[in-house]
Formats: C-alpha cells, sequence, structure tokens
C-alpha cells in the first residue's frame, strides 16, 4: 500500500482554510479549502476515521493473512475479490488522512505545531500499514496459474486485473515479510527523515535582496524580471544562500543515495534507475533511448537557441542568471488572475468543452491555492487526494506569463486525476511517464490559443521565445538533471561525496547542457540544492522530458486528426494506471519503443526554433 502521506511524487501543499487574498495588481486570488477532507487538525472526524483505520487494519490482517492461496480458489464470498474491495477501500482512507496531514503540513513547516501533526499522523499511518503490508506480499506468492483463473472465473477479481499483473511485476525485487516490514517502519528513520529535513530547510531559507530577506520562490521569480540588475542581485543572494546551507544539502544528498542504494541492493535491481523504471512502468532501454535523442539535440536546441538569445540580448554570452531573461519584446504588464483564468478555461473548451468544465470546477468549489507567500512551498503541483475526495492545485501566482502557462499545466493534471478516479484508489494512479500528458497537453492547448491570438511580430516573437524555453527547460534541462542524478548516485556507491565533488558533478552536465552561449561562473556550482525531485523522487525527472517529447508528438496527431480524437484522448486519461503507456499510444498509431519516436517529438522544438528564426529575420 503506498504510503501517500510522504507526498513524493507532487512536492508540497499550503493551507486548510478557504478564501483568498487580494492582491492590487492581480485581484482575488484563491486559497483552497482542506476542510472538504476534514474541518481542522483535531475535527472529530479526523480523529474517528484515524482510529477507524487502525479497526478496520486489525480485522483486515486478522480475516486474511494466511488465507490468500485458498482465497483464490473462491469465487465470491472469501474470495479474493471479496479482499480486494475491502483492501481498496482501506487505501481510500487511509490516503485521505494523509493527504490531509500531509498537505496541513506543507501550508507552513517552520510552524512546530504543524510538524508535530504530521509526525504524529506519519507514524500513527505507518504502524497501520505494518498490518497491511502481507496482502500485496502473500499475493504474489500465489500460484501464477491460480491466479489466472481466479481472474478469469471471478468478475471482482478480474476488475482488478491491471492492478494484480503491476503488483506480480515487483515480485522479483520483494523481500520476506519480516525484511518488508523493516523497511517499512525504518523509512520513518530513514529517508521520510530527510525528506523533511530538507523541506523545513528549504522553507526556512531566506535570501537578501537590497536588505530584504525573501523567500525562495521570490527570488527565483526575479531571475524573470526585465532589469538585469535585479536578476544578478537575485543569481547573487541564491548562490550565497545556498552555499551557507552546503553542509546541510550535502548531508541530505548523501544519506539518501545512500539508502537508496541500500535497498536496491537488498532487492536486486541492476541499475540505479531501475526502481524508478519499474514504478513507472517502463522500459529501462526506452528511457535510455529518450535520453540518447535528447543528448544529441542539445546542439540543435539548447546550444542553437542560446547562442540566438545571447545575440538579441547583444552579448556574447548570457551569463546563467539570464537564462530565462525576457526579451525587449516580451509584454511587461502583470496579467490578473481572471485573465489568467479565463484564458486558461478558454483554451480548454476548444478542445472539449468537458475538459473546461471539470478545471472549471478548481476554481468554482475553491480547489486551487494561489498566493505566493512566507511560509508556502515553492513551485506548483496537483495533487489526486483519493477518489473519494477531489484533487488540489497549488501555484504560486505572480502574473507573469510563465505563471499562465504552469496554471494551464496543473489543470491539466486535475483534469487527468479526477477524470482517472473512475478506476478507484488502487488502479487511478498514473505511471510519471504518463502523469505528464495531460498537463503538457493543457500546456499547449494554452499556448496555441494564445499564439494565434497574437497579431503583432515583436509580441509572437516573445510568446514562441518564451515556448521554446519552457520545452527546453523540459526537456534538455530535466535530461540533465537526470544524468546529474546518475553521476552523483553512482559516485556514492564509491563512498561519501563532499560538496566540491557534488557541484563538480552538477557543472558538468550542466555545460554540457546549456552550451558556450551560457557563462557559468561562480557560484552556480551550488544551484544543484534546491531541487526538490532529487530528494523526494530520484529520477522523477525524466518524466518531464518523456512526457513533453509524447505530447509533441501526440499534439502532431491532433494537428491533422479525424474527429473522435479528443474521445481517444479522454479515453487515455480515465484509464488512470489500467494500461502499458504501449497500449495507450496505439490508437493514436505512437509507439514509445521506436527508435524514432522521440527524434519526433524533438523535431517539434526544432521547428519553433526555425519558426523563431525566420521572424527574427522578418523583423530585421
Amino acid at each position: 500500500m503506498k504510503n501517500r502521506i510522504a507526498l513524493s511524487e507532487i512536492a508540497h501543499a499550503a493551507p486548510a482554510a478557504g478564501g483568498g487574498a487580494t492582491d492590487p495588481a492581480l485581484g482575488l486570488l484563491p486559497v483552497w479549502k482542506l476542510s472538504d477532507l476534514y474541518a481542522a487538525k483535531d475535527a472529530p472526524a479526523f480523529t474517528a476515521d484515524l482510529k477507524q483505520s487502525e479497526t478496520d487494519a486489525l480485522a483486515f490482517e486478522n480475516k486474511w493473512k494466511g488465507k490468500l492461496a485458498e482465497a483464490a480458489t473462491k469465487t465470491g464470498a472469501g474470495g479474493i475479490g471479496e479482499a480486494l474491495k475491502e483492501y481498496e477501500a482501506l487505501d481510500d482512507l487511509l490516503g485521505k488522512i494523509g493527504s490531509f496531514a500531509g498537505l496541513t503540513y506543507f501550508s507552513d513547516t517552520s510552524d512546530p505545531a504543524n510538524g508535530k501533526f504530521f509526525g504524529d499522523v506519519q507514524s500513527k499511518l505507518t504502524d497501520i500499514s505494518s498490518h497491511l503490508l502481507f496482502f500485496a506480499l502473500e499475493l504474489n506468492r500465489v500460484d501464477d496459474a491460480v491466479m489466472d483463473a481466479c481472474m478469469d472465473r471471478d468478475p471482482t477479481a478480474g476488475h482488478y486485473r491491471p492492478w494484480i499483473v503491476d503488483l506480480r511485476k515487483d515480485k522479483p525485487f520483494q523481500l520476506d515479510d519480516k525484511l518488508e516490514q523493516l523497511f517499512l517502519e525504518k523509512s520513518m528513520t530513514s529517508a521520510s527523515a530527510f525528506n523533511r529535513l530538507f523541506d523545513e530547510t528549504m522553507a526556512e531559507l531566506r535570501f537578501d535582496i537590497d536588505g530584504e530577506k525573501q523567500p525562495l520562490e521570490v527570488t527565483l521569480n526575479m531571475l524573470q524580471e526585465a532589469d538585469p540588475a535585479i536578476r544578478a542581485k537575485a543569481a547573487s543572494a541564491l548562490s550565497k544562500t545556498f552555499s551557507d546551507n552546503l553542509r546541510v544539502f550535502t548531508l541530505i544528498t548523501n544519506t539518501l543515495a545512500k539508502d537508496k542504494d541500500i535497498s536496491d541492493r537488498w532487492r536486486g535491481f541492476e541499475d540505479i534507475a531501475d526502481s524508478r523504471h519499474l514504478a513507472n512502468r517502463v522500459e529501462r532501454e526506452v528511457v535510455d533511448a529518450l535520453a540518447a535523442a535528447v543528448q544529441d539535440a542539445y546542439p540543435r536546441l539548447s546550444h542553437r537557441y542560446y547562442a540566438m538569445k545571447a545575440r538579441w540580448l547583444g552579448v556574447d554570452q548570457l551569463n546563467y542568471w539570464d537564462r530565462n531573461a525576457p526579451l525587449p519584446e516580451t509584454p511587461k504588464a502583470v496579467i490578473p488572475w481572471e485573465t489568467a483564468k479565463e484564458t486558461v478555461l478558454s483554451a480548454y473548451g476548444a478542445f472539449a468543452p468537458e475538459m473546461a468544465d471539470i478545471a472549471g470546477r478548481f476554481f468554482a468549489e475553491e480547489w486551487i491555492d494561489a498566493p505566493s507567500r512566507p511560509g508556502k512551498a515553492p513551485g506548483a503541483f496537483a495533487h489526486p487526494t483519493v477518489p473519494s475526495a477531489h484533487p488540489y492545485v497549488l501555484v504560486n501566482y505572480l502574473g507573469k506569463p510563465r505563471d499562465v502557462m504552469t496554471l494551464a499545466h496543473e489543470l491539466g493534471h486535475g483534469v487527468h486525476q479526477v477524470l482517472a478516479g473512475g478506476q478507484g484508489a488502487l488502479m487511478c494512479q498514473t505511471p510519471l511517464t504518463l502523469a505528464e500528458t495531460a498537463s503538457v497537453f493543457g500546456e499547449m492547448l494554452t499556448f496555441r490559443t494564445l499564439l494565434e491570438k497574437t497579431k503583432d511580430k515583436r509580441e509572437r516573437k516573445a510568446m514562441l521565445a518564451q515556448k521554446v524555453e519552457d520545452m527546453i527547460n523540459t526537456v534538455v534541462r530535466q535530461i540533465a538533471f537526470y544524468q546529474f542524478e546518475r553521476k552523483v548516485h553512482m559516485a556514492r556507491k564509491e563512498g561519501e561525496l563532499t560538496s566540491q565533488q557534488i557541484g563538480e558533478l552538477w557543472l558538468s552536465v550542466q555545460g554540457e547542457s546549456l552550451g558556450p552561449a551560457i557563462k557559468i561562473s561562480e557560484g552556480y556550482e551550488s544551484w544543484w540544492t534546491y531541487i526538490p525531485h532529487f530528494i523526494h523522487s530520484p529520477f522523477y525527472v525524466y518524466a518531464y522530458a518523456f512526457g513533453d517529447c509524447l505530447v509533441n508528438s501526440l499534439y502532431a496527431v491532433y494537428q491533422n486528426a479525424a474527429p473522435g480524437f479528443q474521445d481517444k484522448y479522454f479515453e487515455l486519461l480515465k484509464a488512470g494506471g489500467t494500461k502499458h503507456h504501449s497500449e495507450l499510444l496505439k490508437p493514436f498509431g505512437l509507439d514509445a519503443t521506436d527508435p524514432t519516436f522521440w527524434s519526433k517529438g524533438l523535431s517539434m522544438i526544432e521547428g519553433l526554433i526555425d519558426e523563431l528564426e525566420a521572424l527574427d529575420k522578418e523583423l530585421g
């Protein structure tokens, strides 16, 4: 059973209160209401559910432990189907409790009360989960032929066939029951503890800008300011604070890399990323082909684009902090929240009214947290919670054009999560490689809608440039991150790494991916420290490149598709975790195992750079 409380795949969250915050330039920014889950940390319903989950878990263990082989021979009462329904109900309940605890904690990790609440609930859920751990292990010990016959004979068991088939892929890497229980219980004082240390450290970091202490999100946002002096100050502040805290980030990185190495060794994984590939239900060869294709395209994508941008900004080389600097043609007006909302919903509605209807619920029913504020986690995410509830979306909205794209991205996740929820708690979760499909597709719909409305050629140039940069950040940057992680985890096998060694590995992959037009100067060696994916979800990052390239190919099909594309697209999203990527892509004529698949996806980025270059020549 997945320990949902860790929230490891979605990063962070924000406050439990509903309502909103008014900003003079942005308008009323919504704050979500976690009361849809529970009214408060001490709400009677929360206390009752926590107690009920413990009672139900013990009853489930007493009822089914040691009896699954016999249950596999029965149909109906006392059969595997009945056990799976009870297990799924428990998974949903524990997921709801864990989501509430985690989201409340991440609203302000500096609040000791939130930290205690999170820790206590996490401990309780770990204890409860230990009573359920036997189920997957024992189920995997049932003979394959007996299990196949059970699923064929019993419609209820057959309903869960995709989950059972996926579960049996884990079988070669599972340990005996006692060791699995030890791994589960020790996770609180190993990986989970260092994840929490990272989150609390990041939340408390402040960056000195002209004497004012700013949080991470605000400081990172300054790297997109038009004034180069502001960008330089932000970069300097980031480098200083990251460097001042290198010891703790180096300790966290070393500890988690070693912890993963121990787990991989005991479970028998051959490659350092194989556990992630298994979780993503994607073959190592497919990921290797993706990484190789992107690396081969560095000169045609990032190197070429940044050389063009340096020329536009009148320099031979861009400072590393100018990588996402706006072009002079970029509109400087702040985009109010209502405009961003209308932009995204309009783009979604033009594709499919149902998509806009689902996304609209996030606004109407207060499922979004938008303001940027002290204590709130940086970045953005969509958290699915559980099928019996609904997803939540967090953004730090500051009115930039990229913030609109981020909103479109996260709402794409949200729509996907709502649609996949129909599969139930066990089968709704989409592997990360496909989890980015709807989000990136939502971004593309929004971008294309805005681009079509933009008639001014200079504004069009700025929009194309920003989209190219976002795609480079999603594809090139994330594969560079993946290669960095590989180098760190491989080097850690030989011994503990110093901050300098980790910094050198970081600079090596950054220099290769960004190219000669980016000047990597002193200070940048510590910028690996703030990437949460390295901490929460090792090797998560290639999923972004996978999703972007996949969507580029999917969008090309959409542009030339006959009627019915939208229906097939919704079926893909509704499938959740019930189908392999090959099965889901087949109706679109796409195959990620085809060696040319990734080249097709990358060619769309190259085509946008071609279009941008032609437009630049036209403008003189």
